[in-house]
């Protein structure tokens, strides 16, 4: 990876970061040395191993293996679930999150449940 490649990735990084604080999380690029030790690109999302990409060409499969093996990595208190995404955008576009359906299944059923608790 050539150096413009990465800068444009710590930028990407940093752009998401900043709107999800603008969403109220307190999120920051990880601690990265090379792009190799695992750690989430992002982090300050509590169960959730953010891998960021910021190109035009993506291979989602490939960067979605990257964020589940990276997750093993991971460790939560009590055991709690983390759950990779994939946070992308293009030039110009806007930013997606791609997710395997177990998860997002699993993260919806939370909201819904909160949602029914809220509701009464």
């Amino acid at each position: 990876m050539g150096k413009a490649q990465r800068e444009k990735g710590k930028r990407g990084e940093r752009e998401l970061a900043n709107l999800l604080k603008d969403h109220g999380y307190s999120c920051r690029r990880g601690q990265q040395y090379c792009g190799s030790n695992g750690d989430a690109d992002v982090v300050g999302l509590p169960g959730i191993h953010i891998e960021c990409k910021r190109v035009e060409r993506l291979n989602i499969e490939d960067s979605m293996r990257q964020a589940v093996d990276d997750t093993g990595a991971e460790i939560l208190l009590f055991g709690e679930e983390i759950y990779p995404a994939v946070f992308h955008r293009r030039n110009r576009g806007t930013w997606l999150v791609t997710m395997r359906l177990e998860d997002w299944i699993a993260l919806y059923k939370e909201w819904e449940a909160g949602r029914d608790i809220d509701s009464r």
